[in-house]
């Protein structure tokens, strides 16, 4: 089977990929959502030159002095006149300042004394958010692209969005396959194992935007793979395990039935060489992915989140960083391998330290694990405090 580079795998699978159509959604319901639309100011942000204190709105050129109270203004009702020569208007913070005043005077500097307030001199302005601090109308608030959080819910809805305009979510089939896997709270039996790739793949897709259907562990039989495949209504299908060409490894074979024009059939990557992505004879995508979760976990970061991000019109190059070696390494393969690993943040710098053992069955290593760091193939043995290319796993 021919190899492709990751880099070269990942552009192949988005190659295939377009973005989904838009639909309207309440602002409320769009956290985790990409725009399909850039979302400007209507209006000025705040409307009005508004107080940032409680205190006193004056005319700077009455202070200091004794001025009369001539009214109040309170967030959500301002004072309806004009302040003149030697008048205050008593205010709370995020009230309009009214006009003819240019500064506020905090109530811990003023003294009141029945209808008439003293305060100090100040400076013109003092205490004041001018109209349009925040942001002014017309201004681009979110870009077309960017994934609604709840930081950016309130920016639209400080613009004054009931609803948005966002990408369909990707409807994602997930298969697993092997006769060695079941899923708790079932009894394995004396030559099976408890499923830990398929529960942690279905919560990465809903994570990175897709609406996420499990189907059942299919048998080691070709039919039963051949049904499963054709039954799953989803935008791309995803199956792990039986990747790669051995006896019981029957997904290409299925998929193979089923019209499969392969695009990618095999990566040079370690953990996740089987790895191979291709189009059905419908249309629909799949992507299958090494059985062993490590590898699984690994691909997903590597061609599934991307594959997801651009099915919702957001950006795909996986988000690295530099980090410096915390040990020194051997020489690296002809594969590219990715090794789990844990970053340490100092003053000098990040620091990422891979794990020992990358055996890719190990799921231990991956939960302790918040960082994926890259070798590259051939790569020349690296000394302790080499700089080298990471992809934080965003692990809280």
């Amino acid at each position: 089977m021919k190899l492709l580079s990751v880099d070269d795998a990942r552009a192949a699978m988005l190659a295939e990929i377009a973005a989904l159509p838009a639909e309207s959604v309440p602002l409320a319901q769009s956290i985790g959502r990409v725009l399909a639309e850039d979302v400007t100011a209507v209006r000025d942000q705040p409307p009005f030159a508004a107080s940032a204190m409680d205190g006193w709105a004056v005319r700077s050129a009455d202070c200091p002095g004794a001025l009369k109270i001539v009214g109040e203004s309170a967030a959500g009702h301002g004072f309806a006149g004009a302040v003149g020569a030697g008048e205050a208007v008593r205010i709370f913070t995020g009230a309009a300042v009214p006009e003819g005043c240019d500064a506020v005077v905090i109530q811990e500097d003023a003294t009141r004394e029945g209808e008439i307030v003293r305060v100090p001199a100040v400076v013109a302005a003092n205490f004041i958010r001018p109209a349009g601090g925040d942001f002014r109308v017309g201004a681009a608030l979110l870009a077309k692209g960017v994934r609604i959080d709840p930081w950016r819910l309130s920016l639209a809805a400080s613009a004054g969005r009931a609803e948005v305009s966002v990408h369909r979510r990707p409807r994602v089939a997930l298969l697993s396959t092997g006769e060695e896997i079941v899923e708790a709270p079932a009894q394995p039996g004396p030559f099976q194992i408890y499923d830990s790739g398929v529960p942690a793949l279905a919560a990465m897709i809903e994570g990175w935007g897709g609406a996420v259907t499990r189907a059942k562990p299919v048998r080691d039989e070709l039919d039963a793979v051949i049904a499963a495949l054709r039954d799953a209504d989803a935008d791309l299908v995803v199956t792990v395990g039986g990747a790669s060409v051995g006896d019981h490894d029957l997904v290409r074979a299925a998929a193979g039935a089923l019209g499969l024009s392969l695009r990618v059939e095999s990566v040079n990557v370690r953990p996740g060489k089987p790895t191979f992505f291709g189009v059905l004879g419908d249309g629909r995508r799949l992507l299958g992915l090494p059985g062993n979760p490590a590898s699984a976990f690994v691909c997903a970061e590597m061609f599934l989140k991307p594959i997801l991000a651009a099915y919702q019109g957001a950006p795909t190059e996986p988000a690295t960083i530099t980090a410096r070696l915390a040990r020194e390494l051997p020489a690296n393969g002809s594969r590219e391998h990715w090794m789990r690993a844990k970053l340490t943040y100092a003053e000098g710098g990040v620091t990422v330290a891979p794990y020992r053992d990358q055996d890719s069955s190990l799921v231990s290593v991956f939960a302790a694990s918040d960082a994926l760091m890259r070798r590259l193939a051939g790569a020349q043995a690296a000394s302790a405090g080499s700089v080298v290319e990471v992809l934080p796993l965003g692990r809280a």
